[in-house]
């Protein structure tokens, strides 16, 4: 890999990673004006996940661990495909509804680093890593891909389970058999 492509992916892995390392530390920790644990449990309660615990626990180890394995280039296709599942259920489960633009709650800004995540999940963390420092070599495309399916599969499965009951519209007869 040349310099420039390694010192490019640096740059990238260190301002996407780190960016949702600390979005991740807003839910976990409360830091950064954030909700804290406590609140995002109840929020994703009342967003019907459950167990909440496993659901919470993702979400955390996809934004934090995520985003530091992505950061450092460490165990990177892991990392990759830990943004890209935390962000497929942010996207369709919280900002879908309100459309593209992100000031009015919308899914632009998980939409990109959704995609980063792929980029950097199919190409490698660069030369410029704890991977490449290690000598970790990983099959990039191979374990990110299996991955990535992985978690869009724990994804569809938490959308399914957490969305909200029909309810008949009012007026309507119930009779009982």
């Amino acid at each position: 890999m040349t310099v420039t492509i390694s010192i490019a992916l640096l740059i990238l892995r260190l301002v996407v990673g780190l960016t949702l390392a600390v979005h991740g530390t807003q839910k976990l920790f409360g830091w950064f004006a954030g909700p804290g644990l406590a609140r995002l449990m109840q929020g994703f309660e009342q967003q019907g996940f459950k167990p909440v615990w496993l659901w919470v626990s993702f979400v955390i180890l996809g934004e934090v661990g995520g985003g530091l394995s992505v950061a450092l280039g460490f165990l990177t296709p892991l990392g990759a495909a830990g943004i890209f599942g935390a962000m497929f259920m942010a996207t369709f489960k919280s900002h879908w509804k309100n459309g593209f633009i992100v000031s009015r709650g919308g899914y632009e800004y998980t939409l990109v680093l959704m995609s980063v995540s792929i980029v950097i999940g199919l190409i490698g963390p660069g030369s410029y890593s704890l991977d490449a420092l290690f000598g970790i070599v990983l099959s990039e495309v191979l374990l990110f891909g299996a991955l990535a399916v992985a978690a869009l599969f724990v994804d569809v499965i938490g959308l399914l389970i957490s969305r909200k009951a029909s309810v008949a519209p009012s007026g309507s007869v119930s009779r009982a058999s």
